[in-house]
């Protein structure tokens, strides 16, 4: 099976969650996996409350739609783009 990669839009930084089982809540694996990633010295440093503002301003996109921060994640790969880093 082969996995399709959406195309990256442009502004932005791209995160790959690698995840072995089922998260209930996005914003927590996106932030340590901001925080684990080398792109961007920025997302490398964000707290808490800078993360769900990005989330409020719809910053936060899957597959070219706006992500939730309580969304949950399912097994596998999910590529996360934040815009504007």
């Amino acid at each position: 099976m082969t996995d399709h990669i959406p195309a990256k839009p442009a502004n932005s930084t791209r995160i790959v969650l690698n995840l072995e089982y089922p998260e209930s809540r996005m914003d927590n694996v996106l932030l340590k996996a901001c925080r684990d990633q080398a792109e961007s010295a920025n997302l490398k440093i964000i707290s808490r409350g800078a993360l769900k503002a990005l989330f409020t301003a719809g910053k936060v996109m899957i597959k070219g739609q706006r992500a939730k921060s309580s969304s949950a994640l399912a097994k596998g790969t999910t590529y996360v783009d934040i815009i504007g880093f």
